[in-house]
């Protein structure tokens, strides 16, 4: 518009008009201040319509920030959750290998209890076969001793009866008084093959050294060397040997008590007796 006024001033001022200048300018400019009003309107319109696509651009990204953020978090969570899962499938698992083997141990446990019933079960019947010969055991031992070497004789005597008043105590099990009875034929089936060296009186009380091999020989001999003796078995009696022993048995000794290193030593042994 401000365009088209210009172009009528000067299509006024070439004309052949007999109107002046100063009219000629009233008459345009109305018209140019209509056109620049107009112009201005229209710019500020434009400005506007870009300024709130501009806003709304930005709402928009804002918007799709505010969605990728809620995005990610969803997603950091499915992957918490997925870790947990798995977490908890491993602990399923190991909880199911070790009820298995507990179920296991369980299984056994019962086996065992089914058979310690089965075994308390026969416990009476058991008693009653072994608590005969227990007794049959222990009653016979002193008997045995008795009729053995005398060498150590009180102390033997005295462990054997005290198995024999061990049977009737109340606070000692079955097997524990079978096992004590075991034990002392066991220490009196050793006494056989060991040799050993001890002090000890005579049936007359008179304090000696004794010398034992096995449960086969027993000799004697006094403090001071002067008297050497031995068991008869044949008669059963203590009897003085001659002089012609006393060296062997003093060696006997020496070497029974480790004294000296082990040698050969000659002794009396009795002859086995004809029937």
């Amino acid at each position: 518009m401000m365009r088209a006024a210009l172009r009528r001033i000067r299509t006024m001022k070439s004309g052949k008009s007999t109107m002046s200048k100063h009219q000629l300018l009233r008459r345009a400019l109305p018209a140019a201040l209509a056109g620049g009003v107009a112009l201005t309107l229209g710019l500020t319109a434009n400005a506007q319509v870009l300024e709130r696509s501009i806003d709304t651009e930005n709402q928009i990204t804002r918007n799709a920030a505010q969605v990728q953020a809620q995005i990610n978090q969803v997603a950091d969570q499915t992957d918490d959750i997925v870790a947990e899962y798995r977490g908890l499938l491993n602990e399923i698992e190991s909880l199911r290998i070790y009820n298995d083997q507990l179920q296991r141990v369980v299984n056994n446990q019962e086996e065992e209890i089914v058979q310690i019933n089965d075994d308390l079960a026969n416990l009476e019947a058991t008693n009653r076969d072994v608590v005969p010969l227990m007794i049959e055991m222990a009653e016979t031992l002193p008997r045995l001793i008795q009729a053995d070497v005398p060498f150590r004789l009180d102390e033997r005597l005295g462990r054997a009866e005290f198995l024999v008043d061990a049977l009737d105590l109340a606070d000692v099990t079955t097997s524990e008084k079978y096992r004590r009875i075991l034990e002392a034929y066991l220490d009196e089936i050793e006494l056989g093959r060991t040799t050993e060296g001890y002090s000890g009186q005579l049936p007359s009380g008179q304090e000696v050294n004794f010398l034992r091999v096995g449960r086969t020989l027993l000799f004697y001999q006094s403090l001071d060397g002067t008297l050497t003796g031995w068991w008869n078995p044949n008669s059963r009696e203590f009897e003085q040997l001659g002089d012609q022993y006393r060296l062997p048995v003093s060696d006997g000794l020496a070497i029974a008590q480790n004294q000296v290193a082990p040698d050969l030593v000659r002794l009396p042994v009795p002859a086995p007796e004809s029937e």
